[in-house]
Formats: C-alpha cells, structure tokens, sequence
C-alpha cells in the first residue's frame, strides 16, 4: 500500500518538477486545487518515503511521467446508456482497444486538433474513470482485484467519430490516439481513499453547460470485473492505465450532434479526485509541423 494518498506531478515555483503528496484544505477533494504538496523521494511504484519537505505548486502535470507510463489500455460501450444511445447491444466481452502514451496529457494542458482531425466533423468528449495499476498482476479473481491498483484518476477519452469509424478501418485506436487526447488528472487518489469506485459521480461540462452527468455505478463491467478479465492470460504492469469506458450524453448520441470545436472548455469530474479542464485548440499547417 502506498504511503501517499492523493498523488500528483507538478512543477514546482522553484522550477524542479516532483512526485508529490498532496496537501488539501479540510473539506476539499479536487485536486485541481492543490497549491502545496509533501515531496516524495524514491519509486512511487516501489520503496518510496513521503517527506517532510513542502513544495509550492506552480503547474500540476500529467499525474505520471511518461516513462513510467506502461501501457493505455480503454473500454468501449461499458456504460448501459452509454450502450443505448448507441445503439448497439449490450457486450459479452470488455471491448478493448489501446491509445499509444503519446495521447496522454496534463489535467490543464490545450487538446491540439492536428489539421487531419479538422477536415471533417466529429470531435467529441468521454469522461471516464482511469484505473492506475500499481503491482504485477496476472490471471487475478474478482475478488483480489482491487488488490493491484494504486489509485483513480479523471480522464478525457477525446475521440473523433469519422476517424474512428469511417477512417479507421474497423479499429477505434486511430480516431481517439492523436498526440494529446488523453488528458487526465488532476492526480491520482489511492484506494487508501476511496473504497468502492463503483459508487462516483462522474460528469463532463461543454463551455460550462453539464453535457454528461452519470454515477460509475452503471458500468457494465466494473473495476474488479475488467481487471480479472484483462489480467487472464495477459500481465499488468505497474503503471499501466485502464480507461473504463464513458457514460451516456457524448456528443454522437445526441439529436442534433454536438461536436467540439476550437476554443472551447471542456472539463470532465470525478467525484473524490477532482477536475481536468482542457480548452480545444484546433492547430494550423505550419505548428503542427513543428
């Protein structure tokens, strides 16, 4: 069990970047919030020691570094209504696809729209639950499942439909793998904190209007269900991601479409963690070369 409990990757004012602990006002749950935090020295997946050392926050980052990142694995259509406004039966299997560590970014960051993903409309949001694996695990039960994670954070599975279905091939992992489409954060909350991820509020605002609103209570497979099932026949790493899937009210299932566009400010919330808000930035030829 890890000695923290609201992990966070931040820049500090003095312009050092750290693993921290973060220190919240009694009553306060965002970590979005967080403007100190206790240093952590050592391998936050391994021997490690919260220090005494506080640090000023300047800019919280992506809660793990990339190198520490192992793979990004997601969940398609693991929400009921999620299914439903789809259109599509409820599955038998987990649906899984990939997004390459390349889409992760920090829970305050731009989502860059590559001139590619402008050239039809499409760009919609996905609150979802991220699971953080904090040990080995292989061919786990149910039950021991929890067991293996080190904590939850809040992410935006940022997806674009025509890429995804049109364009893709048959495969998802190209209309929602673009660098920067997986914003999460604000940090990650250890299972020290919370208990039972099948009972949060999840939600996403669109330029402060609530576009989806839902409780992870109606996942279809749940956290101790997918991780079993991943976990058969395949190792989980520590640092590995597990995106679980959005809830009803994306943007595709609406009448008429909602679709993202540039400048906008989505943010999405999970209960107990906090808000990652990202503003749309549709890039031009010339920086996207860069």
């Amino acid at each position: 069990m890890p000695a923290f409990n609201r992990l966070v990757r931040f820049l500090a004012k003095n312009g050092k970047t750290y693993y921290g602990d973060a220190i919240l006002p009694a009553g306060v749950t965002d970590i979005a919030k967080t403007k100190k935090a206790h240093v952590i020295k050592g391998d936050i997946f391994g021997k490690h020691e919260v220090t005494d050392q506080i640090a000023d926050v300047r800019l919280l980052l992506a809660p793990l570094a990339l190198e520490d990142v192992k793979t990004v694995r997601c969940l398609g259509l693991n929400y009921a209504l999620h299914a439903k406004e789809a259109g599509l039966p409820l599955p038998k299997y987990p649906v899984l696809f990939f997004k390459p560590v390349t889409s992760l970014s920090g829970p305050t960051d731009p989502v860059p729209v590559h001139p590619i993903a402008q050239e039809e409309l499409g760009l919609d949001y996905e609150c979802e639950l991220v699971v953080i694996i904090g040990k080995e695990a292989r061919d786990v039960s149910e039950a021991d499942a929890l067991d293996y994670v080190l904590g939850y954070a809040i992410g935006n599975d940022v997806s674009h439909r025509d890429w995804q279905v049109a364009r893709g091939g048959g495969q998802w992992s190209l209309g929602k793998g673009f660098d920067g489409w997986a914003p999460y954060g604000p940090g990650i909350v250890t299972t020290n904190v919370i208990k039972d991820p099948q009972a949060l509020q999840i939600s996403t605002r669109l330029n402060g209007q609530v576009v989806q609103d839902s409780n992870t209570a109606d996942q279809i497979f749940n956290v101790r269900q997918t991780i079993a099932f991943l976990s058969r026949g395949h190792t989980l790493l520590p640092g590995d991601l597990i995106w679980t899937g959005t809830p009803s009210g994306v943007g595709m299932g609406r009448t008429p479409k909602l679709w993202m566009k540039d400048g906008d400010v989505v943010e999405v919330e999970l209960e107990g963690v906090g808000i990652v808000t990202n503003k749309i930035e549709f890039l031009k030829e010339e920086s996207a070369k860069l």
